[in-house]
């Protein structure tokens, strides 16, 4: 009757198929199964063009990479009858209502298809079934970095692809057009990495519940620029040793001058360092940069050792000279604080010092203890080592400024040296 026709029309339970469902038979197949379901392993086809590679952390040791992924299979379910044998062309509304592979990246953090201004997704079905699905996708995957060489170092990463769920009886998953598949933007470019090469290949992977599964593997080599490196990290380290080479210059009694310039070269080294490991993961091992930087803080520190040494021995040398001096004339020319300072005894007034017939308590302690040693152990050879030994150190007190002369030589030589070594060695 005319009313029930009217309820049918009026019921919003039932939504008639559109039209481009009605020409591909979707209501009259299962969808929820692949094509050819318990026959032969339907094949997939992958093709990849790669739009951008955006980011590069070594912090979080993964990447960031905009690509163009296109799928190709045969659903003789989709076919249809085309009089000019042409294919039709849909977005993506069409396809949770038909079946499509489920390709999902291995070792991915982060993947969205983009939905600006709508989603960036095409479905294109030809005549005679075959299948072209094609998405827009940003993905963050992994990247397992190497930086033993750092920041002479080039990685080796790969994006993977693989099907969730369909093992290799089900799905094969092949590159479309071999070599050729894998596309590039030609205006790629990326801040501190140079791309060597990009490569496709395949193999397979197993696991021990489900079984084997076809694996795609986009390949690419990441050489990194040095110049960025050199600016912030080896020229400030080569200027800072040369810097500490000024002390050598500089008079050995010019102790506030030395000293401050010592300690302004190390804490500027630490600081070069604090810089390089902040921005680095925290890796058990040694990376290049770190031999580098630690060779040359070994050079600073080495220079601010070197003065001690000079001090120490002008010190001793001084002293010796004013006893000798205070020796001859019956008398030391300073006061109670620079006697204590030389000789190690205390003196409460200069009258003390003026009396030189009374003997030094020191000195009488130290001839005492130096006999004493000399009668117990009195043999030749120890007698010759003695004597060898008071004259090495006799010649080094007499000539102890002669040190800054051979480290003006020594040092720059072996720093040289060095970095032919480092360059030859990480280059």
């Amino acid at each position: 009757s005319k009313r029930e026709v009217k309820m049918r029309k009026l019921d919003s339970t039932k939504v008639r198929p559109l039209k481009s469902e009605q020409l591909l038979h979707i209501e009259d197949h299962d969808f929820a199964l692949r094509p050819g379901f318990g026959g032969s392993p339907i094949p997939v086809g992958i093709d990849v063009q790669v739009e951008s590679i955006d980011s590069i952390s070594e912090v979080d040791m993964d990447f960031t990479m905009t690509l163009y992924l296109r799928h190709y299979w045969k659903d003789e379910r989709l076919s249809f009858r085309s009089n000019k044998n042409k294919s039709m062309t849909f977005d993506g509304r069409l396809i949770k209502k038909i079946w499509v592979p489920d390709v999902f990246f291995v070792h991915s953090k982060r993947s969205f298809i983009h939905d600006t201004t709508v989603e960036n997704i095409m479905l294109r079905v030809y005549p005679d079934g075959n299948v072209l699905f094609s998405l827009r996708i940003t993905v963050s995957a992994m990247c397992f970095m190497d930086f033993s060489r750092f920041p002479l170092d080039t990685q080796n990463c790969s994006l993977e692809l693989e099907s969730y769920a369909y093992n290799e009886d089900d799905l094969m998953l092949y590159w479309k057009h071999g070599n050729k598949s894998l596309s590039t933007d030609e205006h790629i470019s990326l801040s501190q990495f140079f791309i060597e090469e990009f490569s496709a290949s395949s193999g397979l992977a197993f696991y021990s519940s489900t079984g084997w599964y076809n694996r795609l593997f986009i390949n690419f080599a990441l050489r990194r620029h040095i110049f960025f490196f050199v600016l912030q990290s080896y020229f400030p380290a080569m200027l800072m040793v040369m810097l500490s080479w000024v002390s050598f210059w500089i008079d050995r009694r010019a102790v506030p001058a030395r000293v401050s310039l010592g300690i302004t070269t190390v804490l500027t080294m630490s600081t070069i360092m604090t810089g390089v490991s902040a921005s680095m993961p925290q890796v058990s091992y040694i990376k290049a940069v770190d031999v580098y930087l630690w060779i040359s803080f070994l050079f600073v520190f080495l220079s601010v050792i070197e003065y001690a040494a000079v001090n120490y021995l002008t010190t001793i040398e001084e002293r010796k000279q004013l006893k000798k001096r205070g020796k001859a004339s019956g008398m030391y020319s300073m006061d109670a604080v620079q006697a204590m300072a030389f000789d190690g005894c205390f003196h409460d007034t200069d009258v003390d010092m003026d009396l030189t017939p009374f003997p030094d308590p020191c000195e009488e302690n130290e001839t005492r203890t130096s006999q004493t040693n000399i009668s117990n152990t009195d043999t030749p050879r120890l007698r010759r080592k003695r004597s060898l030994k008071g004259n090495v150190g006799r010649i080094i007190l007499q000539n102890n400024h002669v040190i800054d002369t051979y480290s003006r030589i020594i040092f720059p030589s072996v720093y040289i040296v060095f970095n032919f070594f480092y360059w030859g060695l990480y280059m």
